[in-house]
């Protein structure tokens, strides 16, 4: 709560809807967490998903933040502080259920669920940041979040770890489930919105002024798929690495970003969006090149964690839209964002799939194309840093 301090007179206002926002943080994250850490070995060991059966579940996962444009008009029923506790609930809920199905449709279906919970969540989360926090603030803020995210990650892989010895993937998912929606029932009575915000437009808002925000939030998310389908999926298929060894580097990697995603957002103030995502473009192409191409568990487990933290850069895309966009417009453009974001998500997953099935090298070249392109586009940011 340290962050807190920074806020001078807007503390006292600010400092619910932090806590709000925290508490769902978390309880995404171990949701989240629980799911990745086992879905790998849950979808091979149990479900036995082969390569292109995995990219079309992956695909499937996406659906929902590709339909995050609907948030828009469902805050024309419901307050957008309980939709987001909600979302929160419908992704326990998922996730509960996952270890209970395990066949390809089941996973398919509690897949959506948890997604459909976690990408609303994700959106929300993010249009409710930059409306209650400065541009100075706000990127103190996501790295504050994002470190408690990686923190309770933490606890996860620790837990899940020892859990694995004594307890089913069913049994597993089931308590974490229940975990989450506990934590996203308790927010939902809390009201921590600030009143005096200015109201945010209600519908679709695509202006051409936001051209190069979309740009970069479709590449991100495109290139993103291809880590999130295929880097795990690389470690347990190509190199048969265990569920203990999986969650080992989980932790490890989380340990790694506990401590670095606060530097990121004080970074972001320092240095600039355009410095900051330009060096993860450019080491981006160098990890999946070396995902393509390497021979070693070790060397791919390191381009792991490497490409986990440089996922953490993405914050600067949304901190720039801050910058140039109207503050009426934020939570319809954190919609329309989310969906950009997803639109090539939708596809490469499974067209990933049918190349993986040709040479796994194929999706990793491809990730380091899409970095190159980011890289280039990254280059027409013309906002300054914020400095104190």
């Amino acid at each position: 709560m340290a962050l807190l301090d920074l806020l001078g007179e807007k503390r006292l206002r600010t400092r619910e809807i932090f806590i709000f926002l925290v508490i769902l943080t978390v309880a995404a994250a171990f949701g989240l967490q629980v799911w990745r850490t086992l879905y790998n070995n849950f979808a091979v060991e149990i479900v036995g998903l082969n390569g292109l059966q995995n990219g079309v579940v992956q695909s499937i996962r996406e659906i929902p933040g590709f339909l995050a444009l609907l948030v828009i008009y469902l805050l024309l029923i419901i307050k957008e502080h309980r939709l987001a506790a909600l979302s929160v609930l419908i992704m326990g809920l998922g996730v509960c259920l996952t270890g209970l199905l395990p066949r390809f449709y089941g996973l398919i279906f509690t897949t959506l669920m948890m997604s459909f919970g976690f990408h609303y969540f994700e959106t929300l989360n993010q249009s409710l940041t930059l409306q209650h926090f400065d541009t100075r603030t706000s990127p103190l803020v996501f790295g504050r979040l994002r470190s408690l995210g990686a923190a309770s990650n933490i606890l996860v892989g620790g837990l899940v770890f020892g859990l694995t010895m004594v307890l089913s993937f069913q049994s597993i998912y089931l308590l974490f489930g229940l975990l989450v929606a506990l934590f996203a029932l308790y927010c939902f009575k809390m009201d921590p919105v600030d009143k005096n915000l200015i109201p945010q437009r209600k519908g679709i808002v695509i202006r051409k002024e936001y051209w190069l925000y979309y740009t970069l939030t479709c590449l991100a998310g495109a290139r993103r798929q291809v880590f999130v389908a295929f880097a795990v999926f690389l470690l347990v298929k190509n190199f048969e690495l265990s569920v203990r060894i999986i969650t080992v580097l989980f932790v490890v990697n989380n340990v790694v970003n506990y401590f670095l995603s606060p530097i990121i957002g004080r970074a972001i103030n320092r240095f600039g969006e355009r410095k900051l995502l330009s060096l993860e473009y450019f080491s981006l192409i160098f990890i999946f090149l070396t995902y393509a191409f390497t021979n070693s568990a070790l060397v791919a487990a390191i381009m792991y964690i490497l490409d986990h933290i440089f996922f953490n850069f993405g914050i600067a895309i949304r901190t720039y839209f801050q910058k140039i966009g109207r503050k009426e417009d934020i939570a319809p453009s954190m919609a329309v964002g989310f969906t950009i974001n997803h639109i090539a998500a939708v596809v490469i997953p499974t067209i990933g799939g049918w190349l993986w099935l040709l040479d796994h090298k194929i999706p990793f070249i491809a990730g380091a194309v899409l970095s190159l392109v980011s890289l280039v586009f990254t280059q027409f940011i013309k906002v300054k840093a914020t400095r104190p």
